[in-house]
């Protein structure tokens, strides 16, 4: 079994222990989220598969996309292309995004859960609240976009 087959199953695990219905067109959502890594838009995920499920409406995908939102399973990213995009968080990273063409990467590194969990500590004390989630996004410009605006000023 590959990691992609491994990271899929789980998923769907983690939501049969919550007692959600597994459905194809759940599948198929998760599926290409996993698979793509990319960010995509609700768009971009109906475009994706709608060719395995004719049948699967657009209604259905926001539908879908926001039971993952809900259960922390997906985060939803807004771009600076005033669209919003989704990504399948099965593992602590953040994002880095291009203040010019909306491009979306994710960044990893070894300590990063454990900086989240020492973010999420210090934001309790000093609040008082009940944290239940975070999301960091770091922004500036992609190496395209740096590319473009250095050729733009010669």
């Amino acid at each position: 079994m590959s990691d992609t087959d491994k990271t899929i199953q789980e998923a769907i695990d983690q939501l049969r222990a919550k007692h959600i219905r597994i459905t194809p067109q759940r599948t198929l959502v998760l599926t290409c989220l996993i698979t793509k890594r990319n960010h995509p838009t609700v768009e971009t995920i109906y475009s994706a598969i709608n060719h395995e499920e004719p049948s699967l409406s657009l209604a259905t995908v926001y539908n879908t996309l926001k039971l993952f939102v809900d259960q922390g399973m997906v985060l939803k990213l807004s771009g600076n292309d005033e669209s919003i995009h989704y990504d399948y968080y099965g593992s602590p990273h953040y994002h880095v995004i291009c203040t010019n063409c909306g491009k979306i990467i994710d960044v990893t590194y070894p300590d990063f859960a454990k900086d989240l969990q020492k973010i999420d500590r210090i934001a309790a004390e000093q609040t008082g609240y009940k944290i239940t989630g975070n999301h960091v996004e770091v922004q500036g410009l992609c190496e395209d976009c740096q590319k473009k605006l250095a050729n733009q000023k010669n």
